[in-house]
């Protein structure tokens, strides 16, 4: 037998690699933790605070707090002052913890992790059956974040950037527009377009009854259900209402069927109408997308749980995935009828495709 050689080195090294991504995971709980307790938002602008006066602020148990202080500390979240001792949040951190409205917010984006968590058996079931597991499976920790994460960027970026990069659609929108967005979830990218343009009348579909409620309930709250609506639907049964855009926000890849999908949204359009097709950015070759797409780890791993499954449980089970690439993306478009079909906008975590019939 032959004996191989270790690079104890090597072993260190990768061993120290594995306690990082482990200690990322423990610590996404604890950012889950820290942002349903308002500790985070406690320490924003409040400057140096021991463990008392955080529990305190927070109307938490101190000696909990002292071991959350602790950990967010460890993983350079929070400076600590060991003469004072103090934890502080400094202004640019709490940009990205604190404030779900701040344009570098990913506070949201925890929760998912968690929500991935809590699946594990029944993704390791799929592994061995095959079968997909439906979007409505999946923990309510996943739905609540795939709002807060995504919403940053339409926040961000939808009106001020999207649309504007889109030929005419600007002007239609400003005139007077109709437009239906398919796998609305809970709406967020509709009020935004509801708020700017109010004007233009807006319609959601998606099949998973409750966020589509969720997102009657968003619109109210923003004031803007006088012309925005959201119904049950399949991306393959509502109404071809011959509107002026059709959207898909991040949700093209989990169809069983994008290419038909697409054929019908092509269908719905009116004749001078546009598909606008938002996904996470990538790029058309695996090793390109792992060298030049920073999110690419976590995207992998949200198509793994969630995309890829909710795909396979649903007729055609293409299972895109999330980082598919634009030539993949963009020839799906074609073969459903697209004349014209390019990559309108992008920026770190989202391409924008334009398709006109």
């Amino acid at each position: 037998m032959t004996t191989t050689e270790i690079d104890m080195q090597q072993v260190g090294e990768f061993a120290q690699q594995v306690a990082g991504v482990l200690t990322g995971g423990a610590t996404a709980a604890l950012m889950v933790v820290g942002d349903r307790l308002g500790l985070y938002a406690a320490l924003a602008g409040s400057g140096p605070l021991t463990p008392t006066e955080l529990a305190e602020l927070t109307g938490t148990t101190e000696r909990y707090v002292r071991e959350w202080l602790a950990q967010q500390a460890a993983v350079r979240f929070l400076d600590h002052d060991p003469e004072a001792g103090t934890f502080e949040l400094t202004p640019e951190r709490a940009a990205v913890l604190a404030d779900d409205d701040s344009p570098a917010a990913m506070i949201g984006a925890a929760p998912m992790i968690t929500g991935l968590h809590r699946r594990t058996d029944d993704v390791v079931a799929a592994f061995r059956s095959g079968d997909g597991i439906p979007w409505a499976n999946q923990d309510p920790m996943i739905f609540e974040s795939a709002e807060r994460f995504f919403r940053v960027s339409y926040r961000n970026s939808l009106v001020a950037e999207w649309i504007p990069a889109l030929h005419g659609v600007h002007e239609k929108l400003h005139a007077g527009a109709y437009v239906a967005d398919i796998g609305c979830g809970h709406g967020a990218p509709l009020v935004l377009l509801a708020e700017a343009y109010p004007a233009s009348r807006f319609v959601g579909f998606d099949i998973h009854e409750p966020s589509v409620v969720t997102a009657r309930r968003r619109a109210a709250d923003a004031g803007v259900s006088d012309r925005v609506s959201f119904e049950v639907s399949h991306c393959h049964g509502y109404p071809q209402d011959g509107y002026d855009m059709v959207t898909f926000f991040d949700a093209f890849h989990d169809l069983g069927d994008p290419t038909g999908a697409a054929a019908y949204a092509r269908a719905s359009l009116a004749d001078d109408g546009t598909l606008m097709l938002v996904e996470p950015r990538a790029c058309d070759e695996l090793a390109s997308t792992l060298r030049e797409i920073p999110t690419a780890a976590l995207n992998y791993a949200a198509s793994t749980f969630l995309c890829t499954p909710n795909s396979r449980s649903q007729p055609g089970a293409a299972a895109l995935g999330p980082l598919a690439g634009p030539a993949r993306l963009k020839q799906v478009l074609a073969d459903a009828g697209f004349s014209s079909v390019r990559t309108a906008a992008e920026n770190d975590f989202n391409a924008v495709y334009e398709a006109r019939p």
